[in-house]
């Protein structure tokens, strides 16, 4: 079995999919949690001097959803086919589109252009991805691609808690299709003992 070790901050956010991957497949890891003063250090170390970092048997890669993609692969979640693969993706690359376009508002340190970007991220931006996932997890019967289980599922349930902190609200509330995928995924046992073991933290 390899030897799995994710480098990140003491927080969920982008690191969270791949110690949901890990603990699905019940694959041991050393969460290695960074902390601010740590970092400068460390950087040079990393490739692109950025983290999440996943390292497997002493080689270091980055890149969330690429990391995500191959612990898909070595736990079953990803699809049976091409075809599948690429709905998989899709909704993947949808949740980060969604992410990168809180982000940004969520980020913005001018007060003022927070404001106004806040309105149409709040009335238009937001919904339109809420609704379109949330249809997309109707039409495949609580799961995000392919009527069943994949990394895709994992994946946004992982990253929902940012998403929550970066807009202050709980998106899925009101979008029941949405609840059935994150009730899905954290039901299952393996999952379920990774949350409840993991540090608290905010994001």
């Amino acid at each position: 079995m390899p030897d799995y070790k994710v480098y990140y901050f003491n927080v969920k956010a982008l690191g969270e999919p791949l110690r949901f991957l890990l603990s699905y497949g019940n694959l041991p890891f050393d969460d290695v949690r960074i902390t601010r003063e740590e970092w400068p250090a460390l950087k040079p170390t990393m490739p692109m001097g950025q983290m999440p970092v996943l390292e497997v048997d002493g080689k270091k890669v980055h890149q969330s959803v690429a990391m995500s993609r191959y612990l898909a692969n070595q736990v079953g979640l990803a699809g049976a086919d091409d075809w599948e693969n690429l709905m998989i993706d899709t909704v993947v690359d949808t949740v980060n589109d969604f992410r990168l376009k809180i982000a940004v508002v969520s980020y913005e340190p001018d007060d003022e252009i927070k404001e106004k970007k806040l309105v149409t991220l709040n009335n238009e931006v937001i919904p339109f991805y809420l609704e379109k996932l949330d249809d997309i997890a109707r039409e495949n019967n609580g799961y995000l691609a392919n009527a069943k289980l994949s990394w895709a599922d994992i994946y946004f349930t992982a990253i929902l808690d940012y998403l929550n902190y970066m807009t202050k609200s709980d998106l899925v509330a009101n979008h029941p299709n949405l609840q059935r995928v994150v009730d899905n995924v954290t039901s299952i046992e393996s999952i379920r003992n990774w949350i409840d073991k993991r540090p608290k933290t905010e994001i």
